[in-house]
């Protein structure tokens, strides 16, 4: 078992580690533009993330069997219109997925 002294170092070496990490963007980037090269990721990852968990969503869905992946399209489907409709990512993701849980259960 750790002692509460190892327990009390890590606890501030990781925090300290987790703030460094978290400033250091605004630190490097504070006075100067960010590469071409990381604009292009700021601006391409977030779609491709979400694009890459609705594949991992959808990968186990069994259409041969009622309900047929009908609540996993309807929340989808809504979760995009709620997003063109409001431009609220929160909006959206708590949207659909709120919509799938309702579904899911009553369908």
């Amino acid at each position: 078992m750790s002692s509460p002294m190892t327990v009390a170092l890590t606890i501030i070496l990781t925090s300290l580690l987790l703030l460094f990490y978290r400033g250091a963007p605004f630190l490097i980037f504070s006075k100067k533009e960010p590469p071409a090269a990381l604009r292009f990721i700021e601006k391409c990852l977030p779609p491709l993330i979400i694009a890459t968990l609705i594949v991992y969503c959808l990968k186990d869905l069994d259409f041969a069997s009622k309900p047929y992946g009908g609540p996993h399209f309807i929340a989808i489907a809504a979760t995009i219109l709620l997003h063109l409709w409001k431009k609220n990512s929160m909006v959206s993701i708590f949207g659909g997925t709120i919509l799938f849980m309702i579904l899911s259960r009553i369908i």
